[in-house]
């Protein structure tokens, strides 16, 4: 969809934000668009953002309720507010003035996920150091009188099976750069959690004078290294789009070693590469590349390092 658009004349922007919002619509994967990933009471909110690698301008918005084209409402943000993102109930009283109408995010599938959840005494979710112990019971929870503080999981709840963001990376004739994330989050998230997808240079990051990238896996972790922007400064010193990917797990790596996530990189001369975090269920990362060298979109694949 997104490579139709750049044929049809349209711009980058416009490539990017038709391109993830088919994903939207198609509801890829369960982890973009309506109806998947409930957080705790059961909702379904959404996270976009869209990037000019021109202009370096963000629109992004998260917690966005009740409105199904989350990428179109961001590109809103950049187009009629001096703002870059905007969160909850008011980014969604924001997208219906901007004319998106109010449509119900659950179907029959979110709600068969929320209630097998239940069922499962809310395992697993994301609270930690809480009574009741959150490992055995759904809550509600509360601060213990005396906290003591146990070790984070180091594997991510996260796997392949769950490959939860929209990313993508668009590198016009002239060099010109775009980028964007659409996703409705970690699956069972605590109400009001924001992941990395609308964070500009974590989900992604796009500059017409480097190159841009784009980022999946666990939001929690990866937003803690801006491994998009870093990625994009990698590119900026002349290192190789694959090595750029590569360079920025490997900082992950060092702090997280059994965090599940993946980069995706291009420069301003089209070339691409991707790396991802080795951990059991997860040794390669699928992404898909269109280009005027290639007939049509195709499948490519790398092995994590």
């Amino acid at each position: 969809t997104a490579w139709r658009v750049l044929q049809l004349g349209g711009s980058e922007l416009d490539a990017v934000e038709k391109g993830c919002g088919q994903c939207e619509i198609d509801q890829c994967d369960g982890s973009v668009g309506y109806g998947g990933s409930p957080d705790e009471s059961g909702e379904t909110t959404l996270d976009a953002m869209i990037m000019d690698g021109n202009t370096m301008e963000v629109g992004a918005v998260a917690d966005l309720r009740r409105v199904k084209n989350a990428i179109g409402v961001a590109r809103k943000v950049i187009e009629y507010t001096k703002h870059t993102l905007l969160v909850g109930e008011s980014a969604s009283l924001f997208a219906v003035r901007m004319g998106f109408p109010y449509e119900d995010l659950t179907t029959p599938k979110s709600l068969s996920l929320y209630s097998n959840w239940l069922n499962r005494s809310c395992q697993p979710n994301y609270w930690k150091n809480v009574v009741p112990d959150s490992s055995k019971s759904c809550g509600p929870y509360k601060r213990p009188e005396k906290v003591i503080c146990k070790e984070e999981q180091t594997i991510s709840q996260r796997s392949a099976h769950n490959h939860d963001t929209i990313g993508m990376v668009v590198i016009g004739v002239g060099g010109t750069v775009a980028s964007g994330t659409s996703t409705n989050g970690a699956v069972h998230k605590i109400s009001g959690r924001v992941g990395d997808s609308p964070i500009a240079g974590a989900g992604s990051y796009a500059d017409s004078t480097a190159g841009g990238a784009a980022a999946t896996g666990d939001g929690d972790i990866m937003m803690r290294f801006l491994p998009s922007y870093q990625a994009v400064e990698y590119m900026r010193m002349g290192t190789d789009p694959t090595a750029a990917c590569q360079k920025v797990i490997s900082r992950i790596q060092k702090y997280v070693p059994k965090f599940f996530g993946a980069v995706i990189c291009a420069n301003t001369t089209g070339s691409y590469g991707a790396a991802c975090n080795k951990i059991p269920g997860f040794t390669q990362f699928y992404f898909m590349v269109s280009s005027p060298l290639l007939s049509k979109p195709t499948k490519q694949v790398v092995e994590c390092i």
